[in-house]
């Protein structure tokens, strides 16, 4: 269990430096350029997600059963899983889903997480799927109280990119769900 946590403590911890230490972050930026501020941001975010899958695994090997799902919820979160690879999509595409949802990448990983939630009852779960779905909750209200850079954006995004999210995402969704779910976590979501 340390491994995951580890791995959550790097990797939600350089995605929430600009939450909690916004000025360093600036000074950081400043000092180091953005470059090179990218490139160490994501070699720590690589770290990271390489302990939180790593230490995700160990932990299945003897797992913690803090509560045992009814099969519906399975389901659900089949049902739920939808959205997130719609919103994920739509987080690069402009468009009105986008517009509507402001950051519809922090609202997919919120659903993400509570779809997993449901599903899941090892305490590894509810400290992988939690962890997520507390930092979003928190990166969510730190942009709100963020000073508010104008942007040139579309009044009216066209409607086809709206379809074009909606088909990258659920191509994503299918191919996840057949293919890589099981590829990647050992785990098929089909059961």
């Amino acid at each position: 269990m340390i491994v995951l946590i580890a791995g959550l403590v790097i990797f939600l911890g350089i995605h929430s430096v600009r939450i909690v230490a916004p000025r360093w972050r600036d000074a950081m930026l400043a000092r180091l350029g953005e470059n090179r501020w990218k490139g160490l941001y994501s070699l720590v975010s690589a770290v990271g997600l390489g302990l939180i899958v790593w230490g995700y695994g160990l932990s299945r090997l003897d797992p913690v059963i803090l509560y045992d799902p009814p099969v519906w919820a399975r389901h659900l979160t089949l049902v739920l899983m939808m959205p997130v690879f719609v919103m994920l999509a739509a987080a690069y595409i402009p468009g009105r889903i986008k517009s509507t949802l402001k950051h519809p990448m922090l609202v997919s990983v919120k659903l993400w997480a509570v779809a997993h939630l449901i599903a899941n009852g090892t305490l590894a779960d509810v400290l992988l799927f939690g962890s997520f779905l507390a930092w979003a909750v928190a990166d969510r209200i730190s942009v709100k109280r963020r000073p508010q850079v104008a942007q040139v954006s579309d009044v009216n995004p066209p409607a086809a990119n709206d379809i074009i999210a909606l088909i990258i995402g659920a191509t994503l969704y299918v191919v996840f769900l057949m293919f890589l779910h099981q590829w990647l976590f050992g785990v098929s979501p089909l059961g």
